[in-house]
């Protein structure tokens, strides 16, 4: 196990670096940069620059230089924990990044901890009652939920809310709560605004995990151990959670990294829809005015949390199965 995490960590590496070098020559793919949005706002205002203020804009800015050496400058600066400074805010990227990362984190953590929760349980339940009436509703709520769009799911929330109930659910905070420092009463008031963005976020990925739940665990339940189990006396709950439904989370276990990454686009989506203050709409923002360095470095923050996800869910495959090993054993 040891040699595999090791080896893992070297793959990590490898794929990290590709990851930063497409990254960043997919944000410079649009035609011009941050100076050529700046000219253009100045322009519809009738303020014009000349060529040699654009030229010192350009050296201060560093977008005179080729693309190797921007990337160079980046990743160098990236790795020492310096990220760069942002062009549209005016100030380096890292508080910028600290300031959105908790209630990103907060959001995915409680997202993926409810999706978790209420996919697999209602999976167990769809197959162990499988054709009743509880699995018939479970299937049409899951491609319900499957076909529904994050932002269209957002704007019915928000004005079922503000038509029916008369509360605004914009936010993660109320208006008193917003610039408030930290207490009970705020903690109780970001408690009260998270189900909204883990609804909309988590809708489809719980939707998704109750059907690969349930189709596994129909799977097993069918296989001759089982059988053989059941016949020998064994209750039916000691039964099913033992064996079966061990088995059956393999295939969830090992899609917790892709699910990560679902929750963090659908996280981008939510953010903007809802002004939800993440790392999300401060990307979104980034990319719409070719602010390079603060949308390559959310970016490749992302990545490293995406890859170290897979890396963590291929670890938690084999606490849950045993049989699966990584290294030959002689």
């Amino acid at each position: 196990m040891a040699l595999y995490i090791v080896r893992r960590l070297a793959y990590m590496v490898v794929t990290l670096v590709l990851l930063s070098i497409t990254t960043f020559a997919i944000i410079q793919l649009p035609k011009g940069d941050y100076l050529d949005t700046v000219i253009a706002s100045l322009a519809l205002n009738n303020n014009q620059l000349t060529d040699a203020e654009i030229a010192g804009l350009r050296e201060r800015y560093g977008l005179d230089q080729t693309f190797l050496e921007q990337y160079v400058k980046w990743i160098r600066n990236f790795l020492e924990g310096d990220l760069g400074m942002s062009f549209q805010w005016r100030q380096p990227v890292l508080p910028l990044i600290l300031e959105r990362l908790p209630a990103t984190i907060i959001i995915s953590l409680s997202t993926l901890l409810v999706t978790y929760t209420l996919g697999v349980l209602i999976g167990i339940y769809s197959a162990t009652h499988q054709y009743s009436l509880g699995d018939y509703f479970a299937s049409v709520v899951g491609f319900i939920g499957l076909a529904t769009p994050n932002f269209l799911l957002a704007l019915i929330l928000l004005y079922v809310g503000f038509s029916v109930f008369n509360v605004n659910l914009l936010g993660l905070f109320s208006r008193e709560y917003v610039d408030a420092p930290w207490s009970v009463g705020k903690l109780l008031d970001l408690i009260a605004h998270l189900p909204i963005p883990i609804i909309v976020i988590g809708s489809a990925g719980a939707a998704g995990l109750i059907r690969v739940m349930r189709a596994m665990l129909l799977d097993e339940l069918r296989k001759q151990y089982v059988v053989t189990a059941r016949a020998k006396g064994l209750s039916e709950s000691r039964l099913i959670f033992k064996y079966p439904v061990r088995v059956a989370l393999n295939p969830v276990i090992s899609g917790l990294g892709g699910i990560f990454v679902y929750i963090v686009s659908g996280e981008t989506i939510t953010s903007i829809v809802l002004g939800l203050p993440t790392t999300g709409s401060l990307l979104y923002g980034a990319l719409l005015n070719q602010d390079m360095f603060l949308a390559g470095s959310i970016v490749m923050v992302l990545s490293v949390l995406t890859v170290l996800g897979t890396l963590v869910s291929d670890l938690l495959l084999v606490i849950a199965d045993p049989r699966i090993r990584y290294e030959v054993r002689t």
